[in-house]
C-alpha cells in the first residue's frame, strides 16, 4: 500500500495520515503518543530534529519495556518480588550492598552462581525472584523453577527419551533460578538428573539456589554423599553465598501487625 503524499495537509489529514503510517511500520507507541508530544514540541519551541528524537526514543523506549515484560513471563516467576520492596532492616542478615551488587548482573555475565541458604520465612524466595527479575529486565534469559518440579520433568523427559533436549532447554537461559532445594529427599536418578543440568551449565551460564538446608544438611536431599559433595561444588564454585539467617521476618512481620491493633486498644 502506497500512501498519497500532498503538501500542505490539514491537522485532521496529518492526523490521519500518521496514525495510518504508523500502523503500516509497525510503530505502535508513535502513533499513540505523537499528538502529545507533537503539542508538547509546539510549547516547547523544539526543532525538528528535536520532535523526531522525542518520537524515536519513545517508542525505543516502549519496545525495551515490552521485551522485558516479556522476559520476566518467559521466566515462570510464580509472583512478582522487588529489591525495592524488600525490608532489609527486617533482616540485617542480608547485606543490601551486596544486593546491590549483585543486581548489576555482573556475575551472571561471568556464569558464576548464587547460593541463598537460611530458614523459611527470611526473605531467600523474594530475593531469588527479585534478582531474577532484574536480570531478565537487562536483557538476560532467565526460568525460575522448583527443585522438585525440575528433577520430576527430568525424569519425564528420561521416560520419554527427550532428555538430552531437556537438559539443553535448560542449559540455553543465562540464568537458571531454583527454589525450595533441600525441601525433599530426592531418589538417587532424580539427583543424578538434575547434576546433569547443573553439569551442563557449570562456568557456561549462572544457577541461583536457595534453600532451607545448610550445605551439610543436603545429605538428607542428596542421599550418595560423593554426588552430594559434586552437587555443592558445582552450585559454590567462584560463587556467591548468602546466608540469611534462622527467624522468620515474615512472620515477625505478621505478629507485628496483629499486635498494633491491641497496642492502640
Amino acid at each position: 500500500m502506497t500512501l498519497p503524499r500532498q503538501r500542505g495537509l490539514t491537522e485532521q489529514a496529518a492526523t490521519t495520515a500518521i496514525d495510518t503510517a504508523c500502523r503500516l511500520l509497525r510503530l505502535p507507541s508513535i502513533r499513540k503518543e505523537f499528538a502529545d508530544i507533537a503539542d508538547r514540541a509546539v510549547k516547547d519551541q523544539m526543532t525538528y530534529r528535536g520532535f523526531l528524537a522525542e518520537l524515536l526514543m519513545a517508542e525505543c523506549d516502549d519496545r525495551a519495556r515490552r521485551r522485558s515484560e516479556r522476559r520476566i513471563k518467559a521466566a515462570g516467576f510464580p509472583r512478582e518480588k522487588s529489591l525495592r520492596t524488600f525490608d532489609f532492616d527486617a533482616n540485617p542478615n542480608i547485606d543490601a550492598a551486596t544486593i546491590n551488587t549483585l543486581a548489576s548482573c555482573e556475575w551472571i555475565k561471568k556464569g558464576q552462581p548464587l547460593c541463598l541458604i537460611g530458614d523459611s520465612g527470611t526473605g531467600k524466595s523474594h530475593m531469588l525472584i527479585a534478582l531474577g527479575t532484574e536480570a531478565a529486565m537487562k536483557g538476560y534469559r532467565v526460568r525460575y523453577t522448583l527443585a522438585t518440579k525440575l528433577v520430576n520433568e527430568l525424569v519425564e523427559a528420561a521416560d520419554e527419551k527427550q532428555l538430552t533436549k531437556t537438559i539443553a532447554r535448560y542449559g540455553r537461559v543465562d540464568l537458571l533460578c531454583i527454589d525450595e532445594l533441600g525441601y525433599m529427599e530426592l531418589d538417587r536418578h532424580g539427583a543424578e538428573l538434575l547434576f546433569q543440568v547443573l553439569t551442563e551449565r557449570e562456568e557456561k551460564n549462572s544457577v541461583a539456589i536457595a534453600s532451607n538446608e545448610s550445605f551439610g544438611g543436603w545429605t538428607k536431599t542428596f542421599t550418595d554423599p560423593r554426588l552430594c559433595a559434586a552437587i555443592v561444588d558445582r552450585l559454590t564454585f567462584n560463587g556467591t553465598i548468602i546466608e540469611t539467617g534462622t527467624d522468620s521476618y515474615r512472620l515477625a512481620s505478621t505478629r507485628a501487625r496483629v499486635e498494633e491493633p491491641a497496642k492502640a486498644g
